[in-house]
Formats: structure tokens, C-alpha cells, sequence
């Protein structure tokens, strides 16, 4: 079997298997508890806190285990904003994109529901937001700014290095325009805007610094970066109003109840630990040289799909993308039948976020692309990984043609 679809989970790394392994049978204790099992159980949770900030450039203390990336986008989103109401602030402006995870779309809904603003930014052809219409998108009452790094769909590679610089300018900007006033004009502090990002599809790729991105809050998860499913993490700068949105135990200083799950957090803080850490914005020394090997195989993939299939839809931008992604269209041949013809022939692929696999309805992503409908059902994500092989996509370029070739024949609306 071919796995083609390292963007909906990865395998384990052996290397990150082994790390869990004690956590379940021998320091399986409760690291709650004050005794030697508890303890024993806490000394890995520490060292992955370690593992975690290291990794983004952050303190221990400001990492907050989460059961994924999906719990932390909507802590970062929720709790921000329960924290800013609590504080007396009424009105909340919420700027997203109109391709993010629905993990982010979701939440976000719920809150407008309750009287929040929120301004869905378009994006360009490729799938990335468009600065202009960032800067124009920005208001007063913008009280936070979510925009995922990467998309999971397509690759798309966010500017959020450049979001954040506008952010930080537009926050110091106002401070130095109210400390200018006479204090009987001043009237209320003005306050900041929050700057989240969705990482879990950047994370294995791109570097995540924390600061050389100027971002507040990051999120992302171990399943994506070869690590175990069932964890992830919420990165909550240092002063940031946080609110939990789930009570009931005072794990993770109060921001997260529940037990921790201890094999899950090891398992991650080693994962991010093998990426290693790079400097200065670029990837470090390991992601350069994986991005090499998956993109020669994505290019290969790509080039080898284009030659021998005609009237085909590219649509990830490789100059503005990870090196795993290529997501195309097959006029003419139904995207879920694809997926289920290659399966047959011994490949995974995704039609596209497989968390949004049971739905009928045609990619958010590609709609907001600017991609017809009538077409967009036609899709399917290729993401490649670390474990494929040349081999392997030469299958791929051999058995796919006559597979695309089938079920546009027996589409009587398909024209040459």
C-alpha cells in the first residue's frame, strides 16, 4: 500500500514510539500525584514543556497540552475571547480567513451568533490572503487575528511573519497616539490586538518560532509531525488573556482540565525535538533536508501526473507551499470515486481534510479559490512524506492515467 495522504496523520516515528513506550506500563502513574509514580510520570510531561518551548522559542510555562490542535484552536479563540469579556470589553472584532480549518470557521460562527464581529478575509487564486485587504480589514474593536500558516488542502503557505510585523505596528502605533493625549483625553487604554495561528500543517516544514512570527497564540498537533494522535498543543504567550473553556480539575494552570495524557505529551515533545530548531526564521537542519527529499518527490509527482493526463487542474502554488502538497483536478472524473479506484489499487490519497470527509458538499477551500463548483468535486490532495520512495511514485504516475481515463469515460457529460 501507498500512503499518499501524510495530511490527514503520519505514522509514528519509531524513534518517538520507543520514547512513549514506559509511559504506559512501567511510570504510568497520575502526574498529579505526589508519590514516586506521579513524580516519575511529571519528569516526562516536564521534559516534553522543555521539548515544546524549545522548539517554538517559547518558556515551558506557556505551553498548554490540548487533546489536538482542533481543542486549542478553540481555546485560543473561545478562551480569548470569555477572557476579553470578562474584562468589561463589549465590543470584539474577530479577522479570520475564508480558508481555515473549520476547527477555527466553527467556533468562529458560534461567537458571531453571540454578537461578535467577525471579517472572513478572501484570498488570492492560490489560496493565500491578500495583505491589502488584511491592512483594510483591520478596525478598533479588531481584538484578535487568526490565520492559519499553512492550508491543509492545498499547501498554501500563509504570510504570517508579515501579518504579525502589522500587528505588533499597528498595537505600538496606538499606544504611542493614547500616550500622546493629556491624561483628561486619554480616556480608556487601547487594547491589543491578539495575533493566533493554526500550525499544525507548517509545523514539519516551516520554522515556528514564536517571536519571529510576533505571534500571541499557536496551534498545532502530534499526529501531523509523526508523533501520536489524541494531543496537541496550545502555545499562550506570557500575559495573554486566556479564559478555559472546559472546568472541572486545575491541570495546566487551570487552562486545561483533565488528566494528562502522558504517553500522548511525551510522544509530541519528542516529535518536535527530532524536527529540531532553526534560526533566524529558516527551518532547521532536519526539515531542510527532508523538505529536499518530499519536494523532489512532490515535483516528480506533480511533472510525471501533468505529461501523462491530459486536461488536468493543478492547484498548489509550489513557489507558495509546503513541499508534501499537490492538489489537483480531474475534470471529468469524480473526486470520491478516484479515492476509491486508487484505494483499490493500493494508494491512500484524500479528496481533501479528512475531517470534512463525510460532507457532500463541494471544498470551502477551492470555492474561496475561486474555483467553479461544478468542478471542485472533482479534487483530490496528494500530500507526500518522509517514508515514500521514487518507487513508489512512479506507481503512482503508472497506475493513475488509466484509472482517470476509466471514469471519464464512463461520464457521458465529460467532453475532451
Amino acid at each position: 500500500m501507498i500512503y499518499l495522504d501524510h495530511s490527514a496523520t503520519t505514522p509514528v516515528d519509531k524513534k518517538v514510539l520507543l520514547a512513549m513506550r514506559p509511559y504506559f506500563s512501567q511510570k504510568y502513574g497520575n502526574p498529579s500525584s505526589i508519590h514516586s509514580f506521579g513524580q516519575a510520570a511529571l519528569a516526562g510531561v516536564d521534559k516534553a514543556r522543555a521539548q515544546a518551548a524549545d522548539y517554538l522559542g517559547a518558556r515551558p510555562e506557556e505551553i498548554i497540552f490540548t487533546s489536538g490542535a482542533t481543542e486549542a484552536n478553540n481555546l485560543a479563540i473561545g478562551g480569548l475571547v470569555k477572557a476579553l469579556r470578562k474584562q468589561g470589553r463589549k465590543k470584539i472584532h474577530i479577522i479570520t480567513s475564508s480558508v481555515e480549518h473549520d476547527a477555527v470557521l466553527e467556533p468562529c460562527r458560534e461567537l458571531e451568533a453571540e454578537g461578535v464581529e467577525v471579517t472572513y478575509l478572501p484570498v488570492k487564486t492560490n489560496g493565500v490572503v491578500d495583505i491589502k485587504k488584511f491592512k483594510q480589514a483591520l478596525r478598533p474593536e479588531t481584538a484578535l487575528v487568526s490565520i492559519m500558516y499553512v492550508n491543509s488542502e492545498v499547501g498554501a503557505i500563509q504570510p504570517i511573519r508579515e501579518i504579525g510585523k502589522i500587528i505588533k505596528k499597528t498595537n505600538e502605533r496606538r499606544e504611542r497616539e493614547w500616550a500622546k493625549r493629556r491624561p483628561s483625553e486619554r480616556g480608556k487604554r487601547p487594547q491589543p490586538i491578539y495575533f493566533h495561528t493554526d500550525a499544525t500543517q507548517a509545523v514539519n516544514f516551516l520554522n515556528c518560532d514564536v517571536d519571529w512570527h510576533y505571534l500571541d497564540l499557536l496551534s498545532l498537533s502530534g499526529h501531523k509531525i509523526y508523533g501520536p494522535k489524541g494531543i496537541g498543543l496550545l502555545y499562550r504567550r506570557q500575559g495573554v488573556p486566556l479564559e478555559p473553556i472546559a472546568r472541572g480539575g486545575h491541570q495546566e494552570n487551570n487552562f486545561r482540565s483533565g488528566t494528562l495524557n502522558v504517553p500522548g505529551i511525551v510522544g509530541l515533545g519528542a516529535a518536535l525535538a527530532a524536527l529540531g530548531k532553526g534560526e533566524k526564521g529558516e527551518p532547521s537542519a532536519v526539515q531542510t533536508k527532508q523538505n529536499k527529499k518530499i519536494a523532489r518527490l512532490r515535483d516528480m509527482l506533480v511533472d510525471g501526473i501533468i505529461k501523462n493526463i491530459p486536461d488536468v487542474i493543478l492547484n498548489t502554488d509550489r513557489t507558495q507551499s509546503t513541499p508534501s502538497h499537490a492538489h489537483f483536478i480531474f475534470p471529468g472524473a469524480e473526486g470520491e470515486a478516484l479515492l476509491i479506484s486508487l484505494d483499490l489499487a493500493g494508494i491512500a490519497v484524500s479528496t481533501g481534510s479528512a475531517c470534512a470527509s463525510g460532507s457532500l458538499k463541494p471544498s470551502h477551500v477551492l470555492l474561496a479559490m475561486g474555483i467553479k463548483q461544478e468542478i471542485a468535486h472533482s479534487s483530490i490532495r496528494f500530500t507526500v512524506g518522509k517514508y515514500n520512495t521514487t518507487e513508489e511514485i512512479r506507481t503512482v504516475i503508472k497506475k493513475l492515467p488509466p484509472i482517470v481515463a476509466h471514469l471519464r469515460e464512463m461520464n457521458p457529460l465529460y467532453k475532451k
